[in-house]
């Protein structure tokens, strides 16, 4: 599927998820102002959809002329279409398919790593078991309550686990 091939092998890469079918389609556009086109101003967006084989959830993010960063969608919009749709798996409960699309890894990219489970760890120990992936706790007490992604997920090394804390 072209549009699965986006996100593998493309443009969209940074909305690969690993065992998960995910198409998408970058976008960049050069904004206009007085009949003229605006220099260094864009709209990046990125549409992504998963199951690429069968969509349970479509996810568009639009970005309005970001600042401090090379300006195109792959690079912008697709990495924050990645963490809605890597939460969507929890909530939604969606399964990893059979005959999920393999990325085709560049030499300076990241490795996948398998998310250790730290449910019921204290916060000390969680942040041990984190080690190489960025955790952001939120709420208040010492005793992880909730994990996204899941244990035993796969995602880049040093990307974000959000981890929620309870008593």
């Amino acid at each position: 599927m072209a549009l699965e091939s986006v996100v593998t092998n493309g443009t969209g890469r940074t909305a690969f998820i690993d065992g998960y079918r995910v198409g998408g389609k970058t976008g960049t556009a050069q904004k206009v102002k007085d009949g003229k086109y605006m220099v260094g101003n864009y709209i990046t967006s990125f549409m992504g959809f998963m199951p690429a084989n069968d969509p349970e959830l479509i996810v568009y993010i639009a970005v309005d002329n970001a600042k401090g960063v090379t300006q195109y969608g792959g690079t912008i919009a697709a990495p924050i279409v990645k963490n809605i749709l890597t939460d969507a798996i929890d909530i939604m409960d969606i399964k990893k398919p059979e005959g999920a699309s393999e990325k085709n890894y560049q030499p300076a990219e990241k490795k996948y790593i398998t998310v250790p489970n730290v449910i019921g760890k204290s916060k000390k120990e969680a942040s041990e078991l984190l080690k190489g992936l960025t955790p952001y706790y939120s709420g208040t007490g010492d005793t992880v309550t909730y994990q996204s992604p899941k244990a035993g997920e796969r995602i880049l090394e040093g990307e974000k686990i959000r981890v929620l804390l309870g008593k």
